[in-house]
């Protein structure tokens, strides 16, 4: 194992980091999550990017905080089996295994733009046959440009951001310049239409934290990074400033740009295909137009190739932790590059495009799944920090991104929830079907260090399905919200002290 985690090569520096995060946030969220969350929660929607900004940073502090002190390819997948054992590592392994098909959600938009010049290609909302064999053309194309070495997918990527970052940035000064309407945030309906509780709900339902998500990719590279404890703070913390001030502006633009005939019944009538091109045409903007719609390739298209990527180090990190068979943990000698975990992620992206037809549909399966590896990874901030060594901010910080990251997946609603969390828990009979082929396991010890997982989803569930966000509505606002973080405080702790007991029981092999 060790002798191919030195095969990878350490070539990132904090630009390429930078680039990287900035382009697998800035994918299709750009040209869809302005319409969703208008929809979802109309003017307010401004200040749910905002609280996505906050619970990003958030998170990523904890991110960088472990991936300085235990740098290596696929952290992300690996801290939980060194905090919590093999349990809880086995249900994010297949969570973050799925989670491969957010890719997936990125060439679905890139084809979904292609409609223009061939319209069949997409048909009745989603992807026709035709459409599903460009799409897989598409992710063969971004896996080869993955399959030479990191410093190829360095110049690549930071080629792709520059070019894909221009357009939008572009269209926010153009459509502002149209027609700057500040009554806008206050007509039909007023700022919040839809009530508070709207812009919650705009977080996952309007696409906004799917968005921002793209931000831990620099910690997964951290095992190729020069200089991680150096670089990587400043590097993710930049991507995602950066990403929210474009979005911000973006969401701001297309509020004023959208005309009042379109308002007739509110924001969550306004009905567009292609938001911020159709919305061009609408002001004579033919030329921006058509730089949209060939950006609209270009910008999920940038961070499909980033994340095919990124997937292929979480995946050789599955292997190393045993959930995947050792097979894919080589890594090819001359490029640096774990070959075999990126074939495995190009066919699993082959499966999910085929099931999920729509950008919406990928969002609001998959959202759910990239905030388990969050809340796992603010247990294994606070349980795996050397005794003696002070925590300072992160002694807050960490419970604090776990009460978020759990209240994110909960305000993500009922009809989401109870498809994404009992796919997580059928991750507990997999992991141990894959390693009971191997001998035997303390199974009893697994439950007595995971079991805060399997009680934290679970609750999870039941709460959603009880609470006032797409559940029956039996326990009402704001006392829905309150239980959770009660509920959260509660398992944070527990996942803690479980987490510690593991690691002063471990030998020094058994975690990894």
């Amino acid at each position: 194992m060790r002798r191919e985690e030195r095969k990878l090569r350490r070539h990132l520096g904090f630009s390429a980091l930078t680039a990287v995060g900035f382009s697998d946030i800035v994918g299709s969220g750009w040209l869809f999550s302005a319409l969703y969350a208008a929809q979802t929660a109309g003017p307010l929607s401004l200040l749910s990017w905002v609280a996505a900004g906050a619970l990003a940073m958030l998170v990523a502090l904890v991110l960088v905080d472990l991936a300085a002190r235990m740098p290596e390819a696929g952290g992300t997948v690996r801290w939980p089996l060194y905090a919590n054992g093999p349990l809880v590592a086995g249900v994010i392994s297949w969570a973050v295994l799925l989670s491969v098909g957010a890719n997936a959600a990125e060439v679905t938009a890139t084809v979904q733009y292609l409609t223009r010049w061939f319209p069949g290609l997409h048909a009745d909302g989603r992807l026709s046959w035709p459409g599903v064999g460009v799409a897989i053309v598409l992710t063969l194309v971004f896996a080869t440009l993955n399959w030479f070495g990191v410093r190829l997918f360095t110049r690549v990527n930071i080629v792709l951001t520059l070019v894909k970052t221009s357009v939008p940035v572009l269209t926010v000064v153009l459509l502002l310049a149209s027609g700057f309407h500040p009554h806008r945030l206050t007509d039909h309906g007023g700022f919040a239409p839809y009530g508070w509780s709207a812009g919650l709900a705009a977080l996952s339902a309007g696409g906004v934290i799917y968005a921002v998500n793209g931000f831990q990719a620099p910690v997964d590279l951290a095992g190729e990074a020069r200089d991680p404890r150096r670089h990587l703070r400043a590097a993710v913390l930049t991507a995602i400033g950066l990403a929210i001030l474009l979005y911000v502006s973006l969401q701001l633009a297309f509020l004023f740009a959208v005309p009042d005939s379109a308002l007739a019944h509110g924001w969550r009538g306004v009905d567009l295909t292609s938001p911020f091109g159709q919305l061009a045409l609408l002001i004579n903007l033919h030329w921006l137009a058509l730089m949209l719609y060939a950006d609209a390739v270009v910008s999920p298209g940038g961070a499909t190739f980033v994340g095919v990527g990124i997937n292929a180090r979480r995946s050789y990190a599955l292997a190393k932790n045993g959930m995947l068979p050792r097979w894919f943990l080589n890594v090819h000698a001359g490029s640096g590059i774990p070959r075999r975990a990126l074939a495995l992620n190009v066919t699993v992206m082959t499966v999910y495009l085929l099931p999920f037809g729509t950008w919406q549909d990928v969002v609001g399966t998959l959202g759910n799944l990239f905030l388990l590896v969050y809340a796992t990874s603010a247990v294994a901030a606070a349980t795996l920090r050397p005794a003696g060594q002070p925590a300072g901010a992160m002694r807050w910080i960490t419970p604090l991104s776990f009460l978020v990251a759990t209240l994110f997946v909960y305000w993500s609603t009922w009809h989401r929830l109870r498809l994404t969390l009992p796919l997580a828990l059928a991750g507990v009979p997999l992991s141990w079907l894959v390693r009971s082929g191997r001998g035997r396991f303390p199974l009893r010890r697994e439950l007595r260090d995971g079991a805060w997982l399997l009680v934290w989803l679970t609750g999870l569930l039941c709460c959603s399905a009880l609470g006032s966000f797409g559940g029956s509505g039996l326990i009402p606002q704001p006392y829905d919200t309150l239980a959770v973080v009660v509920f959260a405080a509660a398992v944070f702790a527990w996942a803690v002290r479980s987490g510690r007991r593991h690691v002063a029981e471990a030998s020094p092999t058994g975690t990894g």
